[in-house]
């Protein structure tokens, strides 16, 4: 379930997090469909080059994603009881988790395109959720994106695909992981997931 959540959103996570001035529906709309299009034009990133993808993410996405939000949002009340350290490794892993995540449904981005539903947010709302479709020949995915307007401009938070939000759907596995061994079981269990997950 987690590789569904994170493959499906690949194409539209990261391109909408490339921009950041545009109003939060036109930065989606645009940014995806320019992602889609590098992604069905490279032969590497259908097949899932885990280090192709995360140079990607490094350079386009991740300098707009409020990645300490997700991941402190995803390990929950726990997160005030790692010292800065320990954040800031849960955050790489978490990274990494996301991206090897997305890695594996890449091969499914052929067709697609993005459809954008009316929008609900008032002018001067500062967190909004963007409301999206991935269409192509089967059924309709749904692809939600909640952002806030900071002073840098609009930044992603959470995703949600299939009517499941990502930070809720990690948020059980990583306070189960806590409990038996700590931050550092977490940590630990995060790390050895990315290892198996490179291996594949």
């Amino acid at each position: 379930m987690l590789r569904l959540l994170g493959s499906v959103a690949l194409g539209g996570w990261l391109a909408a997090a490339a921009g950041a001035e545009a109003k939060p529906d036109e930065l989606i709309r645009r940014m995806s469909e320019e992602m889609l299009q590098t992604i069905k034009a490279d032969p590497a990133l259908q097949a899932g080059n885990v280090d192709k993808l995360l140079a990607l993410v490094d350079a386009k996405a991740m300098p707009h994603v409020d990645l300490a939000r997700m991941t402190s949002a995803a390990v929950g009340r726990n997160w005030r009881q790692a010292t800065p350290e320990q954040q800031q490794r849960l955050q790489e892993e978490f990274k990494l988790l996301l991206v090897r995540s997305y890695a594996g449904g890449l091969k499914a981005v052929r067709d697609q395109t993005v459809f954008m539903k009316p929008s609900r947010a008032n002018a001067d709302d500062t967190e909004v959720v963007v409301r999206t479709e991935l269409r192509s020949k089967g059924e309709p995915v749904q692809l939600d994106y909640r952002m806030e307007k900071r002073d840098g401009g609009w930044k992603i938070y959470d995703v949600n695909v299939l009517g499941v939000w990502m930070v809720e759907q990690y948020r059980p596995v990583f306070t189960q992981e806590i409990a038996a061994g700590g931050i550092d079981g977490l940590i630990a269990y995060l790390a050895e997931r990315n290892k198996g997950a490179a291996k594949t």
